[in-house]
């Protein structure tokens, strides 16, 4: 199946927040599971990296005036999305800790997660990986 042909099929058939929030869950999972690997493993460059391109790309949806979030929030998200590549090179050259963008997306994630309507707060988000 081509990109564009799923795509298509993604915006027919899923709610945004639930594609937001299941790719923030493989994207974190794979960091936690890269914890323990050395910086020049291609297992953690690629988490890193592909952490840093999700942040990349909500930047750039944020920064269109047509995305429908409150501006106040999209300068917020684009903040992260800087800081996130700036400290991603610091665990690249400086072996810095993966926890702080772990911690960031988990935050993400809450605030994604789906609401049972029943229940005052959001479910608590599951990791693939990260269960002890």
């Amino acid at each position: 199946m081509s990109l564009k042909a799923y795509q298509q099929t993604q915006k027919k058939f899923a709610n945004p927040r639930d594609i937001e929030y299941r790719l923030f869950a493989q994207i974190t999972s794979a960091l936690i599971n890269s914890k323990s690997f050395a910086r020049t493993d291609q297992r953690l460059i690629s988490a890193v990296m592909r952490n840093r391109e999700l942040w990349s790309t909500l930047a750039v949806d944020c920064a269109d005036a047509s995305n429908q979030l409150g501006r106040e929030l999209r300068a917020q998200i684009v903040s992260l999305s800087l800081w996130v590549s700036r400290y991603t090179s610091s665990v690249m050259r400086e072996n810095a800790d993966l926890d702080p963008l772990i911690d960031i997306n988990r935050t993400i994630m809450e605030g994604l997660a789906p609401r049972n309507e029943s229940a005052a707060s959001p479910a608590a988000p599951v990791l693939p990986g990260a269960l002890a």
